[in-house]
């Protein structure tokens, strides 16, 4: 467990793959790190799981079917209803786009195979923003 997750509540993280296998093993790494996870196999769970309990932070997989990470990060920044969750784009895809994916709000765009210190370290950047933005409780 990270120094940062020692001393606070746990952080929940939603991860969004179609790929089972992916799924398990960002489950695996983020629980390790001290990180509540939830999951979900395609957009259209993702975003019912967004508007029914808002994790602090999205990882969302660029390339599946139906609605695919583009599509579900154009949704969650047009809901006003939400509060800001920064969104981490996952993709494998030579083809995927990261110029496309933050133009349309997503916060960063990391390339599979994933260099797990490095998303570690994005992901606890991010928090660490949110949480310097967000109003004192």
């Amino acid at each position: 467990m990270s120094p940062a997750q020692a001393h606070s509540p746990a952080k929940r993280i939603l991860i969004v793959d179609d790929m089972p296998d992916n799924l398990s093993l960002l489950e695996a790494i983020l629980i390790e790190e001290g990180f509540e996870v939830d999951s979900a196999r395609n957009g259209k769970s993702a975003l019912a799981l967004l508007e029914a309990s808002p994790p602090a932070l999205a990882l969302i997989d660029a390339m599946m079917p139906g609605m695919d990470g583009y599509e579900l990060t154009r949704r969650i920044r047009q809901n006003k209803s939400l509060p800001f969750i920064p969104v981490i784009l996952i993709t494998a895809s030579e083809s995927a786009s990261a110029p496309a994916g933050l133009d349309l709000g997503a916060n960063d765009f990391i390339r599979k195979p994933i260099d797990y210190d490095e998303l570690m370290a994005r992901i606890n950047a991010f928090l660490r923003l949110k949480d310097t933005m967000s109003p004192s409780q």
